[in-house]
């Protein structure tokens, strides 16, 4: 069995531990929600550069064997950095663009993320190795973040926010969604009120557990599948709060783990 940290700006990770509880459900986790900072995305590179290795550096040292950088944003601006300087395995997450070229009928993909993945070196060397025959219509979803983390994500404001956002997608006849934001699945609901069943979505939740679960084989750390680990909440802002959307959010039975919760004190 592994302790595995799990560390977004905010409740958007959510989305990735909840497909790891799905997967990899006997090891012990540790969720970080950087809550008091988010949303990262309209924050410098150097401000999420320094702030994801100090929120990584408390993770291993509270005994992590594996990280994963559930945050596009952080994952864009300082992922690299962080492996550099953490000697245990670093998953990152980045937009689906690759799957979501591959299933594109038409050609025309839209990525909805926040403006500092859209513009970052990671994201656009990414798609520069994919075929210039399809069409990439780029979104950035202002806004977004900060209405999920106050728990309205299926709220009428932020119905019309992520319409106002999809419309330009839309209009260049994108038959294909990146979801480029792990907050964002958090969206489906909303986005299928709006859109029904025109439009496939790409949530890359999924591919990022699985390359987690190759690291913990590669370290011999796969543990028994009919265990069920524990799970420790810990927020920068509010942990009864996050444990509450932990719960109202993730579609993992939380009561087959041992949940515990914590306020993140300070941290250099």
């Amino acid at each position: 069995m592994s302790l595995i940290g799990v560390f977004d700006s905010g409740v958007g990770g959510l989305s990735v531990l909840d497909e790891a509880l799905r997967q990899l459900p006997q090891h012990d986790y540790i969720y970080l929600a950087d809550s008091a900072n988010a949303p990262y995305g309209e924050k410098s590179s150097a401000w999420i550069a320094a702030r994801s290795l100090v929120l990584c550096r408390y993770l291993a040292s509270k005994g992590c064997d594996a990280i994963v950088v559930a945050c596009n944003t952080a994952t864009a601006e300082a992922i690299q950095q962080i492996r550099s300087e953490l000697s245990i395995p670093i998953i990152g997450v980045e937009p689906g663009i690759k799957p979501a070229a591959m299933q594109s009928q038409n050609g025309i993909v839209g990525v909805l993320a926040t403006e500092a993945t859209l513009k970052s070196d990671k994201f656009n060397a990414l798609l520069a190795t994919l075929p210039p025959n399809c069409r990439f219509i780029k979104q950035a979803g202002a806004g977004l973040v900060p209405l999920i983390e106050a728990g309205k994500a299926d709220s009428e404001e932020a119905l019309d926010l992520l319409g106002k956002h999809l419309a330009p997608i839309l209009d260049e006849g994108s038959d294909t969604l990146v979801l480029g934001c792990t907050h964002y699945p958090f969206l489906r609901k909303a986005i299928r009120k709006l859109l029904g069943d025109t439009i496939t979505l790409i949530d890359t939740s999924d591919a990022v557990v699985r390359q987690l679960k190759r690291q913990l084989e590669s370290l011999d750390q796969s543990g028994n599948s009919d265990d069920r680990g524990a799970v420790l909440f810990i927020s920068s802002k509010n942990e009864i709060s996050l444990l509450e959307m932990a719960k109202d959010l993730m579609s993992s039975d939380l009561n087959l783990h041992a949940i515990h919760s914590s306020l993140l004190g300070k941290v250099s």
